[in-house]
């Protein structure tokens, strides 16, 4: 198929991109690199730098697409809520305009890169896809938006469409060749990477947010799922598509783990101190987030197979060691 990747310079567009091209698709890569990276982007594939907004440039009628991937968005949880004009112009106008290019140049298939973040504060774990969708944060608020706006339009003009909702992604692709794709933000607020970047020596400790939670060890209790995983269920979603239909998938562990015990495995991966130091709760933290993924392992036939921590943060360090130390 001929595939339009949106933000297929970050971290999982690229990931996922790889996959596609390896799987013998043609793909071509739309990302202003405001957030992305150009090396990231995968030599085989086509580049066009452009805001999302732009996208019928490149999907013109003529053009030929199968699909789109739709990667591109904000995602600091934390940014959302100082900076919200900027979530609501990306995350629900830039896809807009992307839907917009999508209907009139006939693409038949979407699959929109959702997240977790639209349940908010469960009320059970692990979390369903029934569950009651309310965010706590502007970054959710704009993906459940566009999850909405999916749906009507899957109903009005028959797209066949699929959204994934995630939680933490973590890890690296290690390639069978050795090269190997993984995280680079900048600035970097997800634990494993700072984790990492401490073992480095590049960050003098890391910080915990909050010891008092009602968990077993009193840290969060968070969802990783690694990210060759989650991009293999993207391209399981393609063939999942049906015209008219809007379906809906949590990814997830099941079980998920906790602050210290991410920071266990990572002293282990790494062979240092990583020191470590207790900060204040964050204000809209919850003590526990865990996703369900039955309704993909029954209906995508998706299977997670790098599901410890030390086969994700063995892969990420292996990734930091070679890339960005």
């Amino acid at each position: 198929m001929k595939l339009l990747v949106t933000g297929g310079a970050g971290y999982v567009g690229s990931v996922a991109s790889r996959l596609l091209l390896d799987a013998g698709h043609e793909v071509v890569v739309l990302d202003d690199l405001s957030t992305g990276f150009r090396a990231a982007v995968q030599p085989d594939a086509t580049f066009v730098q452009a805001d999302v907004a732009a996208a019928a440039t490149v999907l013109t009628p003529q053009a030929g697409f199968d699909a789109v991937l739709h990667f591109a968005g904000l995602i600091a949880a934390g940014e959302s809520m100082a900076k919200p004009e900027l979530y609501w112009r990306q995350n629900m106008i830039g896809s807009l305009a992307l839907l917009d290019a999508v209907r009139a140049a006939g693409v038949p298939r979407f699959v929109f890169s959702s997240t977790a973040a639209v349940y908010g504060n469960p009320a059970e774990l692990p979390i369903p896809e029934t569950a009651a969708k309310a965010p706590t944060n502007t970054y959710g608020a704009t993906k459940l938006a566009f999850d909405y706006a999916l749906t009507s339009e899957s109903f009005a003009h028959g797209l066949a469409a699929v959204s994934l909702r995630y939680f933490n992604v973590c890890g690296a692709y290690i390639r069978p060749d050795g090269t190997a794709i993984g995280e680079r933000h900048d600035p970097e607020t997800h634990l494993i990477p700072i984790a990492l970047q401490v073992a480095a020596g590049k960050r003098d400790k890391l910080q915990l947010f909050g010891d008092d939670y009602p968990t077993p060890d009193g840290t969060c209790i968070r969802d990783y799922i690694h990210v060759e995983d989650l991009a293999r269920a993207h391209l399981l979603a393609l063939d999942a598509t049906a015209p008219g239909e809007h379906k809906i998938y949590n990814l997830g562990s099941g079980t998920g783990f906790s602050n210290r015990q991410v920071v266990e495995v990572a002293r282990e991966v790494t062979g240092t101190e990583l020191p470590v130091e207790i900060a204040p709760r964050r204000q809209g933290d919850p003590a526990s987030l865990v996703a369900s993924s039955e309704l993909a392992r029954a209906e995508l036939g998706w299977t997670p197979q790098k599901t410890t921590l030390p086969d994700i943060i063995g892969d990420a360090w292996e990734f930091y060691r070679t890339h960005t130390a």
